[in-house]
């Protein structure tokens, strides 16, 4: 088993992406697939948001007076274009040198976000709940899924949402995601990401039921070679994403 940091971080992942932290904002290099899926996680989001709110997205702040955690936020590249959306938005994570990437870089962009070196279970400890909870590509780096997951439910207001974004384990994600993004393309490091935790869209929903929401949304993600961007897509077999909401 894994050695944590505390709660359910895994110490040997946390090791991993801290040694990559100087290059989150380098589009070109290791965090390149990440900087190209982006568009896609802050417009399902925002959208998502602005359909449960009532609010047009295409308004310049359409997330004000949002209060957004965003879980494993590692140098910031979801949490500052959300912020720039006028919500007010907290990231977490525990590799000091990826929130030192993180508060540099929004302090030069002039972004406000507060970035804090804590676990989601000391924010959900100290009673702290948010508008709004991501674990965007997260869980499947974390120990202990199921519990991971209730921690972050328990961080959702009353009437809030919860998303979350990762990788499906089915025999076409090890074959892309794996073999083809580390050892073919070399998209990522070797050694990003363990097949065995990679997570069913039925596991992930499961586990957040048992957090008291409710999963309103599953779609899937894919790459298209011909524009090297990413779009949404009903084929989950890879990448998906999905929101929850807790019942007022």
């Amino acid at each position: 088993m894994a050695e944590t940091t505390g709660g359910f971080v895994d110490r040997d992942e946390v090791a991993r992406f801290d040694a990559m932290a100087a290059t989150w904002w380098d589009e070109s290099g290791p965090m390149r697939v990440l900087h190209r899926f982006n568009p896609v996680r802050v417009g399902y989001i925002r959208d998502a948001l602005c359909r449960h709110h009532g609010r047009d997205p295409d308004v310049p702040f359409a997330l004000d007076g949002l209060t957004i955690c965003d879980v494993g936020c590692g140098g910031g590249v979801l949490s500052e274009p959300l912020a720039r959306l006028g919500a007010t938005v907290t990231g977490l994570d525990p590799a000091e040198k990826n929130l030192a990437v993180a508060r540099a870089h929004a302090e030069a962009a002039g972004v406000p976000v507060d970035y804090r070196g804590q676990t989601i279970e000391q924010v959900v400890a100290a009673g702290e709940t948010f508008d709004v909870v991501l674990i965007m590509e997260v869980v499947e780096h974390v120990s202990d899924m199921p519990a991971f997951v209730r921690s972050a439910c328990a961080a959702v207001k009353p009437g809030g949402l919860l998303f979350a974004a990762t990788i499906n384990r089915t025999m076409r994600s090890f074959a892309l995601a794996i073999v083809g993004a580390e050892y073919v393309l070399g998209w990522l490091p070797k050694g990003t990401h363990d097949w065995e935790k990679f997570v069913k869209p039925d596991e992930l929903s499961s586990a957040i039921r048992s957090g008291g929401l409710d999963v309103t949304d599953t779609t899937g993600v894919v790459y298209n070679p011909l524009n090297d961007g990413w779009r949404a897509s009903r084929d989950t077999a890879v990448n998906y994403m999905l929101s929850a909401a807790r019942p007022i």
